[in-house]
């Protein structure tokens, strides 16, 4: 049987230390508290004649009595410095304390000349109580007992709760600072999610179902002479089920499954991260076969060395240093694998990523549309849909949405058909949720003036002119002029989902998205503030045409793009200013270029652009019916069907300086 690692803890010096601090405090508290001033009969007579003795506590049995004077007298006494300096303790002093301690003789004749003095002096008011005499050794131990509870109470609420509760494990005392604060998973903690639950993912789930059985059936490899890899890395852009993924090998492998994230090992204090590091691995290889996995390793995994830093660096790359360890000293017969997650795949290090350490590599995509169908799938299930809502239908509408977007979309059309308290969830449910994502919340009450409402018309009614007349633009599904989050109107296309963009297909794209400037220049005779997102997305568009892709003629096949990620961390530019300067220039020429192209399509097609704007001022939203109404059914359409949609131009409210540009769907 195997040693639990977690038990292995040492000698734990805290209590031993408290002890002592609680028993130094109680001897100086008792020596303290036996210094009370003494006095004799007579002057204890002296005071008692005068009036300034308010009490006198008799212990028949120790021949002893406590003297409590006055407020007046204990002001007096105090002046001159004659009452007792209060212990700093005597805030935990539950009874009054003496004044004095007075020892007398016999009793009897003690009592006859107190009675004898306060008959001669009938204005005094002194009183006199009898009690038992203090035993010290039972004094000192509820006082022990007291200020061990205190300590007990400071340890296991304040030390406790500062090193994040719990008892067993790493967390539970102050000198486990450098434990794993990974959470275990085994059979007593049952994860519900398993491969059904994760849907789209073929590729992916085949590849990790394959880590799963290394674990279950390992002979069935090592003997042809195959070896256990030692770490999987999902990569993927946020949202596309990389953490699913490992619940549900999580859920599938029934082996102690040790989650926690890249960010669990960084701590303020030195040499923390490390020494994490090496009890998650050791407790992992106690309970082998077993897997850990990292979320976000890219916390942790960033290539070292980079941009020369000190401080907090430094702690970070002995941490990544560990880790590397780690993975190197595990043998093949351990049985331990390890999973990690990032969508920063390109700025790990090398060493991490290197054959032996990470033996495999997942790309986990955004879904395709056979795959967004699956997704739909296992969302709508917990949904209470009207009868026959077409998936495939929402799948098309959904073009570029990962796994989160789907669950979000799904969560959105029933709580719009709470709100308009339908009984089941609808298609419109579901195209009023798309339309909330992705162009934002509706506002039909924003006050516009009519000349602004009107150049919105003919801006978005550019849009969809171009996009129907050129080729390889995404012809227009809708569009409103109705407000949406900061745009004041948009347009919904239906892309292609294609893998490779031409470059004819690169320049219509971009005199569609120039044709909302252009209809303002060709109908005004001016232009606005409206089109900023336009012009990013054309300014990037045209960028990675000359200085990624290398589609401009001009500059070459030259490509300047780093898919190592170093480039974020040189000041200098790959190229001289000489071809820095023709760069800028070809980008303007491509752009002005599709800018001229789109002012002439306009130019000769002006009566279409002026119909169009008149059924967007009239109905504020229009659809593809309308415009085949004004320019007829599209030549190249290979077939009119329901599409996907996309929001890729709108016209801004805000001026440059406070907008905040929204993202494209589309990518290059």
């Amino acid at each position: 049987m195997k040693k639990d690692m977690n038990n292995n803890k040492g000698f734990n010096w805290f209590f031993p230390i408290v002890i002592t601090a609680v028993l130094l405090i109680f001897f100086t508290n008792m020596n303290s508290g036996s210094n009370s001033h003494a006095m004799d009969e007579e002057g204890f007579y002296q005071l008692l004649q005068q009036g300034k003795i308010q009490n006198v506590l008799i212990y028949k049995d120790t021949e002893k009595a406590d003297v409590f004077l006055t407020k007046a007298a204990k002001t007096e006494l105090a002046n001159k410095q004659v009452a007792k300096e209060k212990s700093p303790f005597s805030a935990f002093d539950f009874a009054p304390q003496p004044d004095y301690t007075l020892s007398f003789g016999d009793l009897q004749l003690f009592l006859e000349k107190f009675d004898k003095i306060k008959q001669d002096n009938p204005a005094l008011t002194t009183k006199k109580d009898y009690g038992i005499g203090k035993n010290p050794m039972t004094e000192l131990l509820f006082t022990a007992l007291f200020w061990i509870g205190i300590m007990a109470l400071f340890y296991f609420v304040i030390f406790r709760k500062m090193m994040g509760g719990g008892g067993g494990g790493g967390g539970g005392q102050i000198f486990s600072i450098g434990k794993s604060k990974a959470k275990l998973f085994d059979e007593k903690d049952k994860i519900q999610v398993s491969f059904k639950d994760v849907a789209g993912l073929e590729g992916a789930k085949e590849e990790v179902q394959e880590v799963v059985d290394f674990l279950k059936n390992s002979d069935k490899y090592t003997k042809l002479g195959g070896k256990i890899p030692k770490g999987v890395l999902l990569v993927g852009p946020p949202g596309t089920g990389k953490t699913l993924l490992a619940k549900a090998v999580a859920g599938e492998a029934k082996v102690p499954f040790f989650s926690l994230s890249g960010s669990d090992f960084v701590e303020m204090f030195v040499g923390v991260g490390a020494s994490r590091v090496r009890d998650l691995f050791a407790q992992a290889k106690a309970k082998s076969p077993a897997i850990i996995f990292i979320d976000e390793i890219d916390a942790i995994g960033r290539a070292r060395g980079k941009g020369n830093f000190t401080g907090g660096n430094d702690e970070r790359e002995n941490t990544l240093n560990q880790l590397l360890t780690e993975m190197d000293g595990f043998g093949t017969d351990t049985n331990v694998i390890i999973m990690a997650a990032t969508n920063r795949a390109d700025i790990l290090d090398k060493a991490l990523m290197r054959a032996g350490r990470f033996d495999r590599s997942i790309y986990v995509d955004l879904p395709e549309l056979h795959e967004r169908r699956e997704i739909f799938d296992v969302h709508l299930a917990k949904i209470k849909l009207e009868p026959n809502i077409d998936r495939d239908f929402l799948a098309k509408q959904t073009p570029g949405f990962s796994g989160a977007d789907i669950a979000n979309l799904c969560n959105e059309a029933a709580l719009i058909a709470a709100r308009n308290d339908h009984e089941t969830v609808t298609k419109q449910d579901f195209l009023d949720a798309i339309d909330r994502i992705i162009g934002g919340l509706e506002k039909k009450n924003k006050a516009i003036k009519p000349s602004e409402k009107r150049r919105v018309a003919y801006h978005e009614a550019g849009h969809a002119t171009i996009s129907w007349l050129v080729e390889h633009a995404a012809p227009l599904l809708k569009v409103t002029i109705v407000p949406r989050g900061r745009s004041l109107g948009a347009a919904w296309y239906l892309p292609e989902e294609r893998q490779l963009t031409t470059t004819e297909q690169m320049h219509d794209e971009l005199c569609a998205t120039l044709g909302g400037r252009a209809a303002e220049q060709a109908v005004f005779g001016n232009i606005s503030t409206g089109a900023l997102s336009d012009l990013e997305r054309v300014t990037k568009q045209a960028q990675a045409m000359v200085t990624i892709y290398g589609l401009n003629e001009k500059v070459g096949n030259i490509s300047y793009y780093d898919s190592s990620g170093q480039s974020e961390y040189n000041f200098g530019k790959p190229y001289s200013e000489q071809t820095a300067k023709m760069i800028d220039e070809e980008i303007s020429k491509i752009i002005e270029t599709q800018y001229q192209r789109a002012l002439t399509i306009l130019t000769e097609n002006r009566d279409k652009l002026d119909a169009l704007a008149a059924k967007l001022l009239e109905k504020e939203v229009i659809f593809r019916e309308d415009l085949e109404e004004v320019f007829g059914q599209r030549a190249w359409d290979p077939e009119l069907t329901e599409h996907p949609v996309s929001t890729t131009h709108s016209t801004e409210s805000e001026t440059p300086e406070t907008v905040q540009a929204p993202e494209s769907n589309t990518q290059l």
